[in-house]
């Protein structure tokens, strides 16, 4: 029988990389995003191409309790999930001061909360039976504050330590839990976000979203704790290291600007 891998966020970007990756690998697909439309175009894409199924649950995760009904839906049906991938995140690029609170709180729900919770629920779930591999998206925004995008930042670093800590927790059931830490990627993330605007994406080469979702997929299987895409994102955190926390900032809010 195929394994049966989860991902969130799915209809677009390095989640429907990702959802194409293990379709290519013989695992079917609950495939979870806001998008039917988008989410039922992929579903038959999928479908059509390769020996597998895919479930499709159209679910708002920036929702108060959308994390727990999924969960639920998903035991309600009959599924065991092998993989489970926290792909659906978002950000938002302006001064903290001037952004509504409203979608700070969305954010938080979903790129903190629900993530959260669903780890939550299926490492329960796993414990028992010795196995299970998570994928957890974070960002090379993890490694430092940023200016500008305070919230959204401050949010993958939650990301990261949660899964590095909980990963440690796990290995003796058998759990891997793996952070994906990529840069700008060709998705509508920087579009959605208005990150566009800033120094950062403007001055670097964006990354390719399916290399993105390879180098991920291909760490999960392993069951590696962290990894970063692009020679040169993987600079900035080693050598932030060496600085002190205010030069960092200060740098940090200089790419940031537009």
């Amino acid at each position: 029988m195929n394994k049966t891998a989860l991902i969130t966020g799915a209809s677009k970007g390095i989640g429907k990389e990702l959802a194409f990756l293990f379709a290519e690998n013989r695992c079917d697909l609950i495939l979870t995003a806001r998008s039917g439309d988008r989410l039922q175009l992929l579903k038959e894409q999928l479908e059509s191409r390769y020996d597998i199924s895919v479930y499709l649950l159209v679910k708002d995760l920036s929702r108060p309790g959308a994390a727990g009904e999924l969960f639920q839906e998903v035991k309600g049906k009959g599924f065991d999930v092998d993989y489970l991938v926290n792909n659906a995140g978002f950000g938002d690029y302006g001064a903290f001061s001037d952004t509504p609170w409203e979608c700070y709180e969305e954010m938080i729900t979903l790129n903190i909360t629900s993530l959260t919770h669903l780890t939550h629920l299926f490492v329960q779930e796993w414990k028992g039976r010795k196995g299970g591999r998570i994928l957890n998206l974070s960002s090379t925004a993890a490694f430092q504050p940023g200016p500008m995008m305070a919230v959204y930042f401050a949010s993958k670093a939650f990301v990261l330590h949660l899964s590095e800590a909980i990963g440690n927790e796990l290995k003796k059931d058998q759990i891997t839990v793996t952070t994906l830490c990529p840069g700008p990627t060709s998705t509508y993330f920087g579009e959605v976000s208005k990150m566009n605007a800033s120094q950062l994406v403007k001055n670097v080469k964006i990354a390719d979203a399916r290399a993105v979702a390879e180098l991920g997929f291909r760490a999960m299987m392993k069951g590696k704790p962290m990894i970063i895409h692009g020679a040169m994102n993987k600079l900035a955190p080693f050598g932030i290291r060496f600085l002190p926390r205010k030069w960092v900032t200060l740098l940090s809010a200089k790419v940031m600007r537009k």
